[in-house]
């Protein structure tokens, strides 16, 4: 899995809101980094550099651990990702 999936479904897993009242949306924050690996947030074990915001989203939201979207590169992983459409047909 390269760096650029992994980040992305990491951001998407930063789900935040946890049991919303019913009359109410779901807060949800999506995060999209270039070339941020697995280990380079605290709460997935990073050492270097501390991420207390990063770990409390994750430590109080929702995490999706597992994900695969259809480039390595930016661009078309972000089109993808907020269009749902495979960026090279396009």
């Amino acid at each position: 899995m390269t760096r650029i999936t992994l980040a992305c479904w990491l951001a998407v897993g930063f789900v935040v809101g946890g049991a919303a009242a019913a009359d109410r949306p779901p807060n949800v924050v999506v995060i999209m980094a270039d070339d941020l690996g697995w280990g380079d947030v605290s709460c997935n074990g990073a050492t270097a550099v501390q991420t207390p915001h990063i770990d409390r989203l994750a430590r109080e939201g929702l995490r999706f651990t597992s994900g695969y979207c259809s480039a390595s590169t930016c661009t078309p992983t972000r089109y993808s990702f907020l269009t749902g459409e495979y960026a090279f047909r396009r």
